[in-house]
């Protein structure tokens, strides 16, 4: 947007997005909006509208316009500039009423925050907004002080490590004024706890950010009486309706402001008081809870829960090394208190404990201490009886639960917290337990299928050996009556197949625990859990299973008929796979072949047909292709040298299906990605036992390639070359397929923002130029094109993309390595020498990208693969990636607008760090280190 618009024009776009019922012209306000904000105009104009105050959409627009500019485009203003902007931040802020939309205000205030920030010269700015603001504009000012640490905290506003130490130093140096305010706000405004609520409110939540940030020290709280006025909050008892209930958004703060501090007290280790007095006052909550439950107010009960919990969580370390049978960490009680909460009517309290309870378990599993570990057995025990019940459905319940439900998402967590926990009580003795639980007098349904639930979740870490409990289990559910609720039987369907490796070692059980799932599998509702329960088992007694696999591939023949997912489906077949990979080898070839001719008979009829695919029904080939991958892929068997693959004749049976299947649905690029992936598994399956298709299958990738330009085909490129770049008849061919992939390659990534929008393309590309690397390095860096790859590599260094950019890192990595690979290989000087030709062309440019896509481009979990490209390059050659590393850092920003400040020491103790690092993980900390100079 070249030209300033007119205050009219803006208006209309902004009435259009807000009033106008035309979707379309919305859509066009709004994408002309987001267009102004991002032009240099949008400063002047933001601030004309909020001087105008026409409406409040406008005001609204503006505020939020002004932030989002000094948040991401500070950048744009020369330093004069910063002063007339304060000065105007500041007129908006004192022109707030009580009338002004607090949206407005909030907006406003994440403005000057930022601004205060990224304004070095602004010194003190926190004493001159009080001094300015506390008499007259108590809320703005409140709001401006609370989001000022966030925004700090946050580290969303690019600062500079430099600066942001500057600015925490600042806020120290500030906060006892911070303090003292807002202690005389809170005698000003507190002496009645439901009067001036929302000044409270604010005044709570200001001091939680100032304590959060690390400003405002612990030593001196517990005489704070902003921490005084919120403990008096949680510690308010509510003993009946005569009394006045405490607000939620007070009660809410208060709570954030404790758990702040206990947060706080895990970082401020050694202070006894302190500890003390927060675990006393906390303690002090019980009864206040315990009212909470009866006036059935659960946000405040969930509360208090959140605040036990963290107590926890605070003490949790100490309570572990400093408990012994003999005498116990004062916290112990801690567990009790939780362990209340755990026992509340609604799981959604239980349900925020278990953090609590994974972290007990990582101690105790770390510290490996039996003595230790018996300690917590009670309050384990407690706990998982507390969830048998909270797992517990609603007794008039009919049917199973939907996925997508609220409660059953809860259960799955209770079943990953019970596996985490199990150790502590002992699996046996869990499993037990239930068991006596099933068998007490007048059991109900729903309590029944509770503890069948909870045995599933242990039921893998049950003894194999276990002789007295699970038989007794496994009859039981054997005979289990049909007229049972459907939820029991659906449990113990899945809970038998959870006993698979007992089942395993128990092979006279199998044959009538399959004889009751396949009679389960066509069973609405149960069919889905038969199919888990039967994959488990194929998977875990492989030796026992094929004798009966005739029955097994009679039941697939129907498995469309049963009310059962695909993805139940592809689990049955993956079992099945893996059970034909165990069979003999001349009785594979009959047994594969049916389970493939399941899959491609379909397909073909599809084709003949000429159905339109319906996504997710029979007339979708995806769902054809998944099952035949699912069945390529689990048909693992060694063959011996010189040996005949048995799967061979197959394959070269279903490659046609294939073919016809890329040369049907070539436009749509859902199909090819599957139909890929199932000559991926269908390759990998036989590895060099298929060379006869390779010429068609080459050739018709790229001609396909060509055409539509999928990535799918640059992948499956990449297998090839991983299966036959070895065989030196092969090599030729692949290299011609690299050089026909090139040239629609890079017109798809020369587009506009071509990297950017094709990262699967980058992805898969250089994968197939790692690939090469590995098989066939010599011949891959003599081809003709390898210098463009190279480029295209350094210009992808700063595509942020996970996946595309590991994939470029590894291709550089692979590439130098080469270099330095052991000269006693065939060809090495050869290839060491045409490496080296590349990075003395390209090399400064290489490590000059790296280290600037590392501070400027790519998240921090992405630096370790550039790191391991780094350092492959300077066991090539120190002193000369050294030079080329002191280039890369000289050319970083010395002054980002006076904001990001980094020093000539800074960047060379970055560079001597790098240069004298021997590990991947050393110079990944250099990189970090760096990067957060600049962020």
């Amino acid at each position: 947007m070249e030209q300033k618009p007119s205050l009219d024009i803006v208006y209309l776009a902004i009435s259009t997005l807000y009033s106008n019922p035309n979707a379309s012209e919305k859509e066009r306000a709004s994408q002309w909006l987001a267009d102004f904000q991002k032009s240099v105009h949008a400063w002047t104009v933001a601030d004309e509208l909020l001087h105008h105050k026409r409406d409040l959409e406008s005001c609204y627009f503006a505020a939020q316009t002004m932030r989002t500019k000094i948040h991401q485009s500070f950048h744009e203003l020369p330093v004069e500039a910063h002063l007339s902007l304060r000065d105007s931040l500041l007129g908006h802020i004192s022109q707030i009423t009580e009338g002004t939309n607090t949206v407005i205000v909030t907006q406003l205030s994440l403005a000057l925050a930022d601004l205060v920030l990224q304004m070095p010269t602004w010194q003190r700015a926190t004493l001159d907004l009080i001094n300015r603001f506390s008499q007259s504009h108590l809320w703005p000012l409140l709001e401006v002080l609370t989001v000022l640490p966030e925004e700090l905290e946050s580290r969303s506003v690019r600062l500079g490590e430099n600066r942001r130490i500057e600015v925490m130093e600042d806020f120290k140096q500030c906060a006892p004024t911070v303090n003292e305010f807002l202690k005389h706000c809170c005698s000003n405004y507190s002496s009645n706890i439901h009067e001036n609520v929302q000044v409270n409110v604010k005044i709570i939540r200001c001091f939680t950010s100032w304590v959060s940030l690390g400003a405002i020290p612990l030593q001196d709280i517990s005489d704070n009486i902003v921490v005084t006025h919120a403990f008096s909050v949680l510690c308010y008892k509510q003993e009946s309706d005569k009394h006045q209930p405490i607000v939620g958004a007070l009660h809410d703060a208060s709570t954030d402001c404790v758990c702040t501090l206990l947060q706080c007290l895990e970082d401020n280790n050694n202070q006894q008081s302190l500890e003390t007095y927060l675990f006393n006052s906390v303690l002090s909550f019980e009864v206040a809870y315990h009212l909470s439950v009866a006036n059935e107010d659960q946000e405040k009960s969930m509360n208090y829960c959140r605040i036990f919990t963290e107590l926890g969580e605070a003490f949790l370390e100490k309570i572990v090394v400093s408990s012994t049978d003999q005498s116990q960490h004062f916290a112990m009680k801690v567990f009790d208190l939780v362990l209340v909460c755990v026992g509340h009517h609604d799981y959604e309290v239980a349900e925020i404990t278990f953090n609590l309870w994974y972290l007990l378990s990582e101690e105790l599993y770390q510290k490996n201490n039996k003595a230790m570990t018996e300690l917590y057995r009670p309050y384990v025990e407690r706990l998982v009886t507390a969830l048998c019940r909270h797992c517990q459905m609603e007794p008039d319940h009919d049917g199973l639960l939907e996925d997508g439900d609220d409660f059953k998402d809860f259960r799955v967590k209770v079943s990953d917290l019970i596996k985490d926990v199990v150790f502590i009580v002992g699996s046996s003795s869990c499993f037990r337990q239930m068991f006596l639980n099933l068998q007490a007098p007048g059991v109900t349904w729903d309590s029944t299928e509770a503890a069948l639930f909870i045995m599933q979740a242990v039921a893998k870490n049950v003894l194999p050996t276990e002789s007295e409990v699970v038989p007794k289990v496994v009859e039981a559910i054997l005979t289990i009556p049909e007229n049972t609720h459907i939820a029991v039987r659906h449990t113990s369907v899945l809970l038998l197949g959870e006993l698979c490796e007992w089942v395993e070692k128990h092979p006279d059980s199998l044959d009538p625990i399959l004889s009751f799932l396949v009679c389960c599998l066509p069973q609405a509702g149960i069919g889905a859990a038969a199919a888990t329960a039967l994959q488990n088992i194929c998977a875990a007694c492989n030796d026992h299973m094929p004798r009966h696999i005739p029955i097994l591939l009679q039941l697939l023949h129907q498995v469309d008929t049963f009310a059962i997912t695909n993805n139940a489906v592809i689990g049955l077949l993956k079992g099945v796979a893996a059970i034909v990979g165990c069979m003999p080898h001349s009785d594979i070839p009959p047994a594969l072949r049916e389970l493939c001719l399941m899959q491609v008979n379909p397909i073909c009829q599809l084709i003949e047909q000429d159905a339109i695919p319906v996504r997710g029904t029979k007339t979708d080939p995806v769902l054809w292709l998944d099952r035949l991958s699912s069945v390529f892929r689990h048909v693992v068997l060694a063959v011996a040298e010189g040996e005949t693959h048995p799967c061979r004749a197959v394959v070269l049976e279903v490659w046609p299906v294939l073919s016809r299947t890329f040369e049907k649905y070539q436009t749509d690029v859902r199909i090819m990605e599957r139909c890929c992936r199932s000559v991926r598994f269908m390759l990998r399956c036989v590895s060099q036992q298929v060379k006869e298709i390779l010429e068609g299958l080459v050739g018709q990738i790229i001609q396909l390639y060509n055409l539509h330009k999928h990535s799918c085909f640059l992948y499956l490129g990449s297998i090839l070359v991983d299966e036959y770049a070895t065989d030196i008849v092969c090599v030729q061919g692949l290299l011609e397929m690299l050089q026909a992939f090139i040239g629609p390659t890079f017109e798809v990534l020369r587009e506009d923002n071509g990297l950017r929008n094709h990262p699967d393309t980058v992805d898969d590309f250089f994968r197939l130029c790692a690939r090469f690397m590995q098989r066939a390095p010599a011949q891959f860096l003599q081809c003709t094109a390898i210098a463009h790859i190279f480029q295209c590599g350094l210009l992808a260094c700063s595509l942020d993309h996970k996946e595309a950019n590991t994939s470029v890192m590894k291709f550089f990595y692979d590439l130098i390595s080469t270099a330095r690979s052991s000269r006693r290989h065939v060809g090495h000087e050869e290839r060491a020498k045409l490496v080296r030709q590349l990075l003395d062309e390209y090399g400064q440019q290489l490590v000059g990208n790296l280290v600037h896509a590392s501070v400027f481009c790519l998240h921090s979990y992405m630096l370790p693969e550039v790191a391991d490209v780094i350092l492959e390059l300077l066991e090539l050659d120190r002193e000369l990636i050294g030079k080329w590393l002191a280039n890369a850092v000289e050319s970083l920003p010395k002054d980002g607008n006076g904001v990001i400040t980094v020093s000539p020491q800074q960047l060379n103790e970055f560079h001597i760090a790098v240069c004298r690092s021997n590990t991947s993980k050393s110079v990944t900390h250099a990189l970090k280190d760096l990067t957060r100079l600049y962020r």
